[in-house]
């Protein structure tokens, strides 16, 4: 079941400049892109690392503990030492709206 949730507006996100957003206590990175906006899991996989604190770098987000590597599109791990993937949420650009489907 859907659950899309408003998380911000277009205009407050920087393109390759990663933040985050809480909801019900969970966190969650943003990424904008010149062709689209990316939600996924928040946290690292390997170990805990806030990954908004980390860099983009073409379709990847690099940890900024231990340098694991995310596709942005997928969650997909791409550089150890994470093993497991990122959760990568659905997006809707709705006007100037962000929604992501966390709910």
């Amino acid at each position: 079941m859907c659950a899309f949730v408003r998380v911000c507006s277009l205009d407050e996100l920087e393109v390759d400049s990663p933040t985050h957003f809480e909801r019900d206590g969970k966190h969650y990175i943003i990424i904008r892109k010149p062709y689209g906006v990316f939600v996924l899991d928040g946290i690292c996989t390997h170990e805990y690392a806030e990954l908004w604190r980390g860099f983009v770098t073409d379709d990847l987000i690099t940890c900024p503990l231990h340098l694991s590597q995310f596709n942005i599109r997928t969650g997909e791990v791409v550089t150890p030492p994470a093993e497991q993937p990122l959760r990568a949420y659905d997006v809707q650009i709705r006007g100037r709206e962000v929604w992501a489907d966390v709910g």
